[in-house]
């Protein structure tokens, strides 16, 4: 396997793709299909799932911050639906504070990528 590059880019994810079972128990659901850069993926598999949590305030209090994926993607967009690279993501829990426009607004991002080898 590559080196994982730091890409730190929103991602876009297709509705109704969403793990319903997961958002069942309270957790955030990975979607199945996303698109990055007009680029359009599918979740094959996830090879490893996580949370991270920090401080709340003065009070000491740990809270949920994202939830992580590492998965194996596909290309819907390649004629051949070629293998995708190996991406992780994550999901923040709330969303980004100022700046506005997209990015402000976006709770789905693209950590790092790598080629699948």
């Amino acid at each position: 396997m590559s080196t994982p590059q730091f890409i730190s880019d929103a991602i876009e994810p297709v509705a109704a793709t969403f793990d319903a079972t997961a958002m069942a128990r309270g957790e955030a659901g990975l979607p199945g299909e996303f698109a990055w850069r007009g680029r359009r993926y599918r979740v094959v598999e996830v090879e490893e799932a996580w949370v991270t949590s920090s401080p709340e305030g003065g009070s000491g209090e740990m809270y949920l911050r994202r939830h992580w994926w590492r998965v194996r993607t596909i290309r819907l967009d390649s004629p051949t639906m070629a293998a995708g690279p190996i991406m992780t993501i994550y999901f923040e829990r709330q969303a980004r504070r100022g700046g506005g426009g997209h990015a402000a607004k976006a709770r789905w991002w693209l950590y790092t990528i790598e080629e699948a080898g």
